[in-house]
């Protein structure tokens, strides 16, 4: 009984060690956009999804992001991330971020839709730039 025990955990191990949720950088001038196929430069505007199984998926801009969304089962998605205008190349949680559409700012496939990891940097930007703010959840009724 001891030895099928050893063996279903030698077993199970491998499974629990393949399921990482977690971030993966973008290489940038590298990888493709999950939606649109373009290839992710832009180290402002890029966003990735990462599910509960650990898959990542890349975009070029949040609003691929947001339209890969509309016909994909969100129960299984672990983590929204956008890059960070403030920060580029860095990925934050964009459930958390806010959101500038600003015809000032251009996105890569024209939104014109850019994070900011807190609302203070937003509205600055927002003051030089002109535009509107949004939050995850009512950006994701915004963008067509």
């Amino acid at each position: 009984m001891k030895t099928l025990k050893h063996y279903s955990i030698l077993i199970l191990l491998p499974l629990l060690i393949g399921c990482n949720i977690k971030p993966q950088a973008i290489d940038y001038g590298n990888d493709a956009c999950h939606f649109c196929r373009m290839t992710i430069v832009d180290k402002v505007h890029a966003a990735e999804i990462v599910t509960n199984k650990g898959k990542v998926y890349k975009f070029d801009a949040s609003e691929c992001m947001i339209h890969f969304l509309k016909e994909f089962d969100t129960s299984q998605v672990a983590l929204y991330l956008v890059n960070n205008y403030t920060q580029p190349e860095s990925l934050i949680d964009a459930t958390k971020a806010t959101f500038l559409i600003s015809k000032a700012l251009p996105s890569p496939m024209g939104a014109f839709l850019t994070a900011f990891k807190n609302k203070v940097d937003a509205e600055q930007v927002q003051n030089e730039k002109g535009g509107e703010l949004y939050s995850w959840n009512v950006l994701q009724t915004v963008i067509d």
